[in-house]
């Protein structure tokens, strides 16, 4: 039960915090915008407190992750299909049902009340009618709710307990069983700790640590990555962006293991296909000491700026972009690296914690077309490698067809290539491949596999 005081700072909520959340709900759902951007534009745009912003991001990331379990609760209240509802009118009664179910410290009059002022704003009486019919049932029929039983239907059950879609939960269940895709839904539904890789080109991270924590930041080291640190509290993102603006990038600990595989040293010519926005080129660009050439190549233009901000920020001056297509060969380069990434488009199933709408954006087929894309990548990616020249191949998914059998038919298929053992980042032995779960390693799901060209 939330106390007196809970209660009353929630009825206090500004409804202003609920309309931003409302509208940056509905261009996620009805206009397809990723919920990180739409939310920081919207929250640029706003003048509130840090306590509303804070209400918002959680009613936007909450209400986004429970959708596909909202909606069945909702059919439950509605007798037309949730289609033929106005999509903004349905996405406030979705955020008016994640209060009322999903958060305990929201008192349901508050959640019921300021649902009806924002459908005034959007529809005629009739609508708003039909909002408070359709909310203040939804706090009738709370307690009367009854989920699918674990034990007859996991799948349903946990796709509804768990917030996830039924076709993943199937395969994560058949993949790493009940209480493995359970986990693994309870991670992706976790908020993520901001992680920060320190740009040790103006930087150590013993001193930066250091001064983060007497700004009042909860920060350690990362064990992963001896360039990373884990802030679990932070007093404002303004401070960070003021005071530390070159001095580090937002990476998730599984991302920075990737540069340290690749091992470029300083004055080397390395090339990443499919660089963008620019987080391990840029860590690549610390290993070799800003000292080289790294060729940084994306197949959309825009996000070829976001790798040269990123550089200007961090001040690293040896990342040459442009826009190439990784797939396709460019003669010039033949043969002529000494470390190329191939950071390959995949299916991202092991970031969904930090993208909270791409479990209902995905779906089974989207996992057939990566697999021909990546092989057609490497493949192609492989010709720039000069003799004694290394290769790494990662993604951020946890299938196999996207990265174990990716590189494996590689070298089935080219004899002039093997493995290229590296270091486990924890237990210090020697692996050919690595393969990261959010529910076993508490980081991002991740795979990174090393290659070499023979002499």
């Amino acid at each position: 039960m939330a106390n007196i005081k809970e209660q009353a700072a929630a009825v206090n909520m500004l409804p202003n915090a609920r309309l931003t959340a409302a509208q940056v709900i509905n261009s996620v759902f009805k206009d397809g915008a990723y919920a990180n951007i739409a939310l920081g534009k919207a929250l640029s745009k706003q003048n509130h407190s840090e306590q509303d912003r804070r209400f918002v991001t959680e009613l936007v990331y909450g209400t986004v992750k429970a959708k596909g379990t909202i909606d069945w609760l909702l059919q439950q209240l509605v007798s037309r299909p949730l289609g033929k509802i106005e999509p903004m009118i349905l996405n406030i009664l979705r955020l008016g049902v994640f209060q009322i179910y999903f958060l305990e410290r929201i008192p349901a009059s508050a959640a019921c009340n300021e649902s009806v002022n924002l459908a005034k704003k959007f529809g005629h009486e009739g609508i708003v009618k039909f909002v408070n019919g359709v909310l203040r049932g939804a706090v009738r029929s709370k307690e009367s709710i009854v989920y699918p039983d674990a034990g007859k239907d996991p799948r349903q059950y946990l796709a509804l307990k768990e917030f996830h879609p039924d076709w993943l939960v199937k395969r994560w269940l058949k993949q790493f069983g009940f209480e493995g895709a359970q986990a693994l839904c309870r991670f992706d539904n976790e908020p993520p700790p901001l992680t920060l890789r320190v740009n040790t080109l103006v930087i150590d991270r013993k001193t930066l640590l250091a001064s983060l924590q007497e700004d009042g930041f909860e920060a350690e080291p990362s064990k992963w990555c001896e360039d990373g640190i884990v802030c679990t509290k932070i007093p404002a993102l303004s401070v960070l962006f003021s005071k530390y603006n070159d001095m580090f990038y937002v990476q998730d600990e599984s991302s920075m293991l990737v540069a340290p595989v690749l091992a470029p040293q300083p004055g080397q010519t390395v090339i990443d296909v499919c660089s963008a926005p620019g987080g391990k080129t840029t860590h690549l660009a610390q290993l070799m000491q800003n000292k080289g050439v790294i060729y940084a190549t994306d197949i959309h233009e825009h996000k070829i700026k976001l790798i040269e901000e990123n550089s200007r920020r961090l001040g690293i001056t040896i990342i040459e972009p442009s826009l190439q297509d990784a797939a396709e060969f460019k003669p010039e380069w033949a043969s002529m690296a000494d470390c190329v990434l191939v950071d390959a488009p995949c299916s991202g199933l092991g970031v969904l914690r930090r993208r909270a709408e791409a479990r209902w954006k995905k779906n089974k087929l989207d996992l057939k077309t990566f697999p021909p894309l990546q092989r057609d990548i490497l493949r192609n990616a492989a010709r720039y490698v000069k003799p004694g020249g290394r290769l790494v191949y990662s993604t951020c998914t946890l299938e196999q067809a996207e990265n174990h059998y990716i590189p494996a038919e590689f070298l089935e298929n080219n004899p002039n290539w093997q493995y290229a053992g590296f270091q486990h980042p924890l237990t210090g032995e020697t692996v050919d491949e690595l393969q990261l779960l959010p529910q076993r390693d508490g980081t991002d799901g991740f795979y990174i596999c090393a290659l070499v060209r023979k002499e």
